[in-house]
């Protein structure tokens, strides 16, 4: 069944099985690292692999995770006045990334800690 050319490769890879040319290869026994893509739009999906593959963030996840480091500063800050300017710096990054991914509110994250961070600041000025 299998034509001349399917014959010469189906003899190399025996060949090479039988020298143990696939023994002990990296990731060995570990199961497939299957990357999920669904959720990219069919014709970003090559240009987003090419960004991974160069360590290069899509701009959604880049500002997720300055989001997170500004939240991390956020809170270990002390001083009212740093609290305030990094907590509207947060707010616009939240901002950015809600516009940036026109995305339904129901998915949308919100401005955290602004009401709350300014009644504590309120509190400590009192």
């Amino acid at each position: 069944m299998f034509t001349g050319f399917e014959k010469i490769i189906e003899s190399r890879i025996k060949k090479a099985q039988d020298q143990g040319a696939f023994e002990n290869l990296p990731g060995s026994g570990k199961p497939l690292e299957i990357e999920d893509d669904r959720h990219i739009p069919e014709d970003l999906r090559l240009a987003y692999k090419v960004l991974k593959n160069a360590d290069c963030l899509p701009p959604e996840v880049q500002l997720r995770k300055e989001i997170r480091t500004t939240e991390d500063l956020l809170a270990g800050m002390t001083d009212a006045g740093q609290k305030y300017r990094t907590l509207k710096k947060l707010n616009y990054l939240i901002l950015k990334l809600n516009a940036m991914r026109d995305a339904n509110a129901a998915y949308d994250i919100p401005q955290r800690y602004y009401g709350e961070v300014v009644e504590r600041l309120g509190a400590d000025k009192a």
